[in-house]
């Protein structure tokens, strides 16, 4: 599936390539992973590994390391979840940059309130709406092609909202306006993402093969807070969640999985240049 030039939802010639990666995206990590118990995540995990999954038998290796990795990624939402602070099964969440649904039917079964996921893959969309309808919760969990810089939805129609792993797809400043614009004043955003550590300088080889490999802009840390502050969404908490998240690299990087990039995002980690944080904010 190809972006058609006339879409309405997508604004910018990058935007179309990055709808066009993401329709046409089969990666066996986010499949694979997604197959253990119907939730396909498109991000990457957190916590100690349990590597006595290399052991036994050579036949049921990389079943048992996908199970591991895909708990690894589970705990992560997990984790986002537990920040969004005291929502009600009556609430509406927002997830921003939906992927294959993963996060959304989460929050979900967490919750029990409805959900609005949305993409600018088609593709995505089409397979998230499935899963919701498989999983009989169609009537609260919904997908939608839209742009999350310009989603349509009413303002203040959220209690919370969140990203995960999708902010190095836009300008900051614009999404968060647009975040700011939909939730309800004392409502909650997280997202969860890797940022180049301003500390470092400019971004680092390792941080810019990231870049080139998944077609994105990794932004500063720095940018994060600055347009989040522009924008009425003051931080509650900030966790770095850099060391948590490099066993899943290591576990991913030794998989049947491994895409190529693992040494870089391992690289950038453990060399100090990039970061894996969680920013929980208030709309005031």
């Amino acid at each position: 599936m190809t972006a058609t030039q006339e879409s309405p939802v997508l604004s910018s010639l990058y935007q179309h390539s990055v709808a066009d990666y993401w329709n046409a995206e089969r990666n066996p990590v986010n499949l694979r992973l997604g197959e253990v118990d119907g939730i396909y995540h498109h991000h990457y995990g957190i916590g100690a590994v349990d590597w006595t999954v290399m052991d036994g038998p050579a036949e049921t290796r990389e079943q048992r390391t996908i199970a591991e990795l895909h708990r690894l990624e589970s705990a992560q939402a997990d984790l986002l979840m537990s920040h969004l602070g005291p929502v009600k099964a009556p609430d509406r969440l927002m997830d921003a940059g939906s992927g294959r649904g993963g996060s959304s039917l989460v929050a979900n079964q967490r919750f029990g309130c409805r959900v609005d996921g949305v993409s600018i893959s088609e593709a995505q969309v089409a397979f998230a709406n499935e899963q919701a309808e498989r999983r009989g919760v169609a009537d609260k969990v919904r997908f939608h092609f839209k742009n999350m810089l310009d989603t349509g939805f009413e303002t203040g129609a959220f209690q919370a909202i969140w990203n995960n792993e999708s902010t190095m797809y836009v300008e900051l400043g614009l999404l968060f306006a647009e975040h700011s614009r939909l939730l309800k004043r004392g409502g909650r955003y997280v997202c969860i993402t890797g940022c180049y550590n301003d500390a470092y300088g400019l971004p680092s080889r390792a941080v810019s093969e990231i870049n080139a490999h998944y077609i994105c802009d990794i932004h500063p840390r720095s940018t994060y807070f600055r347009e989040m502050a522009a924008n009425r969404l003051v931080p509650v908490s900030v966790v770095d969640l850099t060391a948590a998240t490099i066993p899943y690299w290591e576990l991913r990087a030794k998989s049947t999985l491994a895409t190529g990039i693992e040494a870089a995002f391992l690289d950038a980690y453990k060399g100090g240049s990039f970061q894996y944080l969680l920013i929980a904010a208030d709309r005031v």
